[in-house]
């Protein structure tokens, strides 16, 4: 299923300040095509996919899913549109505790109306898919972390939906996990022709897609191939591009002073724009020290 944005625009309010999280953005994503959104934190990248998936609304602009006009479906209509068209797999598991791995899985098809029947030979089918047909009867907390992150792939295709999203389904495993499920992720893009799009900071995961999307301060600032994904690597580093950033915002911050001081600006505009660059730059520093970078 074919995916259109067009000039989306998310405003959020915090208090008296606005902050724009979407800027006008424009993507689409071809139907049975896997696209990787890459971009530092604090971009756009979860606000993008959770207004695709119906999660959020937007402020502005237009969301096109299938024959689907996101945008202009009102709250009711979008349970309808999470059941039936999309399949969220997020970092942090959705998994009830106390469930198994196949009533995990079965959980969205009851939501549904799903005969029973059909169910259970369903769920026995996406087991197959994601490897875990020995651990049916397992709970999640008996489940490693990449085991519970493939029960969360099998849930999200449960209803056989046409689109899957998935935010950092890899960010908190390590690194054989993570090429597992990138793996499956692969084989359900390929095999079933799912539509894909996943938010990522690892390029080494984003490079597992067809084509990969580079977001900064809202817009969608590059399209890359994983081949050129890889050039630029050797060239700049992730934490160097976070640093350089955090560098820009800095370099305008500093600026921003300036004009303040020399009247340019009211203290409103002053106060607005500061609010939202500090809230930049103080994303861009816990991404470098969710890394392991001393900033």
């Amino acid at each position: 299923m074919k995916v259109i944005v067009k000039e989306l625009i998310r405003i959020y309010r915090l208090g008296s300040i606005e902050v724009q999280a979407l800027r006008g953005l424009n993507m689409e994503v071809s139907e049975g095509e896997m696209v990787s959104i890459i971009g530092p934190s604090g971009s756009g990248k979860t606000t993008l996919l959770n207004i695709v998936g119906g999660l959020d609304q937007a402020t502005g602009g237009h969301v096109q899913v299938g024959d689907t006009a996101v945008t202009a479906l009102h709250p009711s209509q979008l349970v309808d549109y999470r059941r039936k068209t999309v399949g969220h797999i997020f970092q942090t598991l959705n998994l009830l505790p106390t469930l198994t791995a196949a009533e995990n899985i079965e959980l969205p098809m009851i939501a549904l109306g799903v005969p029973r029947g059909n169910r259970t030979e369903h769920v026995q089918r996406l087991l197959e898919i994601v490897g875990l047909s020995d651990r049916a009867h397992h709970k999640p907390e008996e489940l490693s972390g990449g085991e519970q992150q493939r029960v969360a792939i099998a849930s999200a295709l449960a209803n056989d939906a046409p689109v899957l999203l998935a935010d950092e389904p890899t960010g908190e495993l390590d690194t054989v996990n993570a090429k597992i499920i990138m793996d499956y992720l692969v084989k359900v893009n390929k095999e079933l022709g799912k539509t894909i799009i996943m938010v990522t900071h690892d390029p080494s995961v984003a490079r597992a897609a067809d084509r990969i999307l580079r977001i900064e301060d809202g817009v969608i600032k590059m399209a890359l191939t994983p081949s050129e994904v890889i050039a630029e690597e050797k060239a700049v580093s992730y934490i160097d591009q976070l640093r350089a950033r955090t560098a820009e915002i800095e370099a305008q911050l500093q600026q921003l002073d300036k004009d303040f001081k020399a009247g340019k600006i009211s203290g409103d505009q002053y106060v607005e724009r500061r609010q939202s660059l500090k809230q930049m730059k103080d994303s861009l520093k816990e991404e470098l020290h969710r890394m392991g970078v001393v900033t």
